[in-house]
């Protein structure tokens, strides 16, 4: 009975990495990596197919034309290469990325994955929602938090507008939206995109938030149709398996799009929250020096300057 069990066990170990590939596999056409690169690509497994990140009743069917980190490896790219505060990492499942760049590339863009269960999100005010209304109580509101983020040293936001503007697709029940985003006084300062989609199920809500570029923008919207179809949700947990009585969000569609990372993070701390949900990243790519190796090869890498609050 023992060796069965053992058995067993590996059978599941193999079958849950069978699908990560090295670096020199993903990017087999690739001959261009810095010798600064070269390790930090080497600590990560990059995966396709069929993925079941944890804490969700779902599947990721994540295409040729896309490649997944495992919460581990999603971190090493938020904090340890694009360098992020550890903290922003904290409940990610995962990270997607469009297989034509590498985390350390400087065009590089990609989706941090999460789930929140918080239960059945009613659509019922997708379509009665006015977003230009929405978008100026949103500015508003991140104006006057700014009076708090300087008292504590950290720059201002400023909600330029919507860069692409909230758009509901009812037949697979996702949400998609963008912010345009500048921090600081500096006009000449790259925009931040807070690119955001949602995909609802019966229990809860998928979560991928785009860590990019303004200058991304085109990009990252050529993706969405693709990004929205991700998400296979087990048996009996589809958002159309709903029936009366189930745990129902205490937020809709509005809601949602004003807090910018869930209502439970507004609640507690409000559309400061923005600050940590939008992963500042500039216009080229921004990585920690690691003992000064990344100060080597092609002068690619600058140290991030990501808000903290």
């Amino acid at each position: 009975m023992k060796q069965y069990i053992a058995a067993a066990m590996l059978f599941v170990l193999f079958t849950a990495h069978a699908d990560a590939r090295p670096y020199q596999e993903m990017f087999a056409n690739r001959t261009d990596f810095s010798e600064a690169e070269k390790p930090l690509l080497e600590t990560l497994d990059f995966q396709q197919g069929a993925i079941k990140p944890p804490e969700a009743k779902a599947t990721l069917n994540v295409p040729a034309d896309f490649y997944y980190l495992n919460t581990a490896d999603a971190k090493k790219v938020l904090v340890d290469i694009w360098g992020n505060p550890a903290e922003t990492a904290e409940g990610t499942l995962g990270m997607i990325f469009p297989a034509r760049y590498a985390p350390t590339d400087v065009e590089s863009w990609g989706s941090v994955v999460g789930y929140s269960a918080d239960g059945y999100v009613s659509d019922a005010d997708a379509a009665t929602t006015d977003y230009d209304e929405l978008l100026q109580s949103i500015k508003d509101s991140i104006r006057e938090s700014n009076v708090e983020r300087q008292k504590q040293g950290f720059e201002k936001i400023t909600l330029v507008g919507w860069a692409s503007p909230p758009h509901y697709n009812k037949s697979a029940h996702a949400l998609h939206w963008a912010r345009d985003l500048m921090f600081g006084d500096d006009p000449k300062v790259p925009h931040t995109l807070n690119y955001s989609v949602r995909v609802f199920g019966r229990e809860g809500v998928f979560q991928f938030n785009f860590v990019a570029g303004l200058e991304q923008l085109n990009e990252i919207k050529d993706a969405i149709p693709t990004v929205t179809q991700l998400v296979q949700f087990d048996k009996g947990v589809a958002y159309a398996d709903y029936v009366e009585g189930d745990k129902i969000a205490a937020y809709g569609m509005a809601g949602m799009i004003a807090a910018g990372a869930g209502a439970k993070v507004a609640a507690k701390v409000g559309l400061l929250a923005l600050a940590l949900a939008f992963f500042k990243k500039a216009g080229i790519l921004v990585v920690v020096a690691l003992a000064g190796g990344l100060r080597l090869a092609k002068g690619l890498f600058k140290r991030n300057k990501t808000p903290t609050a």
